[in-house]
């Protein structure tokens, strides 16, 4: 399998990248801002098949040549998508820096949706798309003060997964999208200090990695919480 993980420095993204690289016909490119964790993650691989690419995902869109010259370096075809970059900045709404709110929309919106529209012509038929969304952002769920940028982000990469199941189904690609739940990582224990959540990165991470190969199976532009607890 050839997998791309956008967003694998630490958390849950580093944890899916180390499980998935234990099958040895699997190659997989892992993204994220911090060169000195990606390097760290490529040389604690078991089978030493994981690639790395340093990119920001708040400024994609001025970096999609050099992300595509790497994907190209590692394969040619992509079997699964995983786009779990994530950035959090908490404030009341009516004190949000405009800045910040727009970094976060590129981060968790328009970042992976870009990712998507330049891998989508080398997505082999049968790959999946799993895009990671948060409780904040899934509709009907409890809502939280100073969340609501993020929890509006991951709501529209939510609305993003359906859609684009019903465009790519004609090529046979699949997309879905997890909505998490609590996990006790360093993004969690910034929004929530004190909290203990009910699982961690690495339990996520094997659930993630599981629907990730065979979810397509039986879903396909559903959105779906993955959650034992609110937030």
């Amino acid at each position: 399998m050839n997998v791309i993980i956008n967003g694998g420095t630490r958390g849950i993204g580093k944890e899916i990248a180390l499980i998935m690289s234990e099958n040895r016909s699997s190659t997989i490119l892992v993204t994220g801002r911090n060169g000195n964790a990606l390097a760290q993650l490529a040389e604690n691989s078991v089978n030493r098949n994981i690639c790395t690419h340093i990119t920001d995902m708040s400024l994609f869109d001025d970096r999609e040549k050099a992300f595509l010259d790497a994907v190209r370096s590692c394969f040619t075809g992509v079997d699964i998508l995983i786009n779990n970059a994530g950035y959090l900045v908490q404030s009341d709404f009516i004190s949000f820096d405009n800045a910040d709110a727009r970094k976060l929309m590129e981060t968790n919106f328009f970042g992976p949706a870009s990712a998507i529209r330049l891998l989508k012509p080398i997505m082999k038929r049968g790959s999946h798309i799993i895009n990671i969304s948060s409780m904040g952002g899934f509709q009907g769920s409890s809502k939280y003060r100073g969340m609501s940028y993020y929890s509006a982000s991951k709501a529209a990469l939510a609305c993003l997964s359906e859609c684009l199941a019903g465009e790519f189904r004609e090529a046979g690609i699949a997309v879905n999208c997890l909505a998490l739940g609590s996990v006790q990582t360093e993004m969690f224990e910034e929004a929530f200090p004190g909290l203990k959540a009910p699982v961690n990165a690495r339990e996520m991470a094997h659930f993630i990695a599981d629907f990730a190969i065979n979810g397509h199976k039986f879903f396909n532009g559903k959105v779906i919480p993955v959650a034992f607890s609110d937030p």
